[in-house]
């Protein structure tokens, strides 16, 4: 799609990478190595980092810099500063500012800085908003409508057992192999974030969706380049969690009343009842994958906030 005549259009951050002095651009491609070598982070929080990083060096090379050795405190305060004033938001900045401390930490350990100026670096806390979930009985709804025996149909249904039923990211699923499932234990081996593998227990429903799409559903769908992926695209390959998201989103909206909500939601809602139902917020915490309890410590106050609704409109002196 072309500009609109009279614009200025904002170079890309491949174009403002590959502009930049080899002082600034090397380092970034220092730490790239480190995200995916040593982190082993995700191709989607590589590109973030590297977003933000980018847009860093590229105000540093427009002051006239062209070593690391100009990034220091005033310049990240400056950089964040001029976000703010353009209204970002404040996940935006904090996001932004853990990037900048985390490569800032790297270069000083590899010797590229002489210390590390984002020790001192405070940017804003992200607010915390509480996720938007299914009721159990909308859940159940939205998987109880899609029964068809059309392939599609038997794979829609076991992503959505599968999200609901075990709480894992969409990337997790998607990422499965045929024998990632031990269907003996029913149990999933997922890869986490971080490449951290972990055992997910399902249950009953989804087992018996997953033997219907084993059965007719793959089979049917399943080509040369299929290999050993256990859920299959349109075409033959393994799922894209695009498609996956579109799937949720599809099959949600078709329940009246339920909230607008993708793949991440079902895993929100998972959670949420598993809470509701008396699950332990450690037991919680070891199926969700979460490295730190504060991150699952979020479901109990969807679970308070439910408690409340539900005085607010029962209790005559609410």
């Amino acid at each position: 799609m072309e500009d609109p005549p009279g614009s200025i259009r904002r170079p890309s951050t491949a174009e403002l990478r590959g502009a930049l002095p080899e002082g600034l651009g090397e380092p970034l491609l220092a730490f790239e190595r480190y995200l995916r070598a040593e982190r082993s982070l995700s191709e989607h929080t590589v590109r973030a980092y590297l977003t933000d990083l980018v847009d860093l060096m590229d105000q540093l090379a427009g002051s006239g810099a062209t070593e690391l050795a100009a990034l220091d405190l005033a310049a990240m305060r400056v950089w964040l500063a001029g976000m703010h004033r353009r209204g970002a938001a404040r996940s935006t900045l904090a996001r932004r500012t853990a990037a900048v401390r985390s490569f800032s930490a790297f270069a000083y350990r590899r010797g590229l800085l002489k210390q590390d100026p984002g020790l001192r670096l405070v940017g804003p806390k992200a607010q915390r908003t509480l996720p938007a979930v299914l009721r159990e009985t909308e859940a159940c709804a939205v998987i109880e409508a899609v029964d068809g025996l059309d392939p599609t149909e038997l794979r829609d249904r076991m992503i959505l057992e599968m999200l609901y039923g075990t709480g894992v990211r969409v990337a997790e699923l998607a990422g499965l192999d045929l024998d990632d499932v031990d269907r003996e234990r029913r149990l999933m081996r997922v890869l986490g974030k971080g490449r951290k593998p972990r055992a997910v227990p399902y249950g009953v429903p989804a087992e018996r969706a997953l033997d219907r799409w084993l059965v007719v559903g793959r089979p049917a769908l399943a080509t040369d380049r299929s290999g050993h992926a256990l859920i299959l695209g349109n075409r033959g390959g393994r799922i894209d969690p695009r498609l996956v998201r579109r799937v949720v989103h599809r099959r949600v909206a078709a329940v009246p009343g339920a909230p607008d909500i993708g793949p991440h939601g079902l895993r929100h809602s998972a959670a949420t009842h598993l809470l509701d139902g008396g699950a332990d917020l450690r037991s919680v915490q070891e199926i969700l994958g979460h490295a730190s309890l504060a991150s699952t410590q979020i479901y109990t106050h969807v679970s308070v906030e439910r408690l409340r609704a539900v005085y607010r409109q029962a209790h005559p002196r609410a």
